[in-house]
């Protein structure tokens, strides 16, 4: 069986992806992207994703979404999430973080843990091409710079300055236990 929408006597239509059938996005470290429904999969509703990252590999660098609220559970593993500016906070498996419209954040596998997270955004947005960018950028095959002209097509917004200084740090000192030399 592979991805298919079904519609009703209402006219509404249900996204189905059964397991083994989403767009598989490898990440270097074992990582991947799951790519199970895009915005335009549920009528702009929403958009989900799988991420599994490798131990300690980073997620996201600090941004927000102008419109979209972003919602990540934690399937498995432990998350370092930076949420807005009050540093960063540890979630494990079972744990629920939900960012809403302008909120700065960023995430990554805790040094020496994997990460497995289901992440929803809300309304959505089409961004699997977002998505597969980032998978071509890990591998090598692109360059981070190639997203910046595409940010308010994926309403994703990066951030420089003293967040991702911040989150850099902080990302610095998980994995060595010590401040980056500068």
């Amino acid at each position: 069986m592979t991805t298919r929408d079904v519609q009703d006597a209402t006219g509404a239509t249900a996204h189905i992806v059964p397991p083994g059938t989403a767009e598989h996005v490898p990440l270097p470290h074992g990582g991947a992207f799951e790519l199970l429904a895009d915005a335009g999969d549920t009528g702009g509703a929403l958009g989900v994703n799988r991420l599994t990252l490798g131990e300690g590999a980073d997620g996201a660098r600090p941004h927000h979404h102008s419109r979209s609220t972003e919602l990540f559970y934690v399937l498995d593993g432990v998350v370092e999430f930076l949420v807005g500016g009050g540093g960063t906070t540890t979630v494990a498996r079972g744990g629920l973080v939900v960012v809403p419209p302008g909120t700065p954040h960023a995430f990554g596998a805790a040094a020496g843990a994997t990460a497995d997270l289901l992440a929803v955004l809300t309304p959505g947005v089409d961004r699997f091409g977002y998505f597969r960018a980032l998978g071509r950028i890990q591998h090598g095959l692109d360059t981070f710079e190639s997203l910046l002209p595409e940010q308010d097509r994926y309403d994703v917004h990066f951030l420089g300055g003293t967040v991702a200084a911040d989150w850099d740090s902080a990302r610095a000192r998980a994995r060595t236990g010590r401040a980056p030399s500068r």
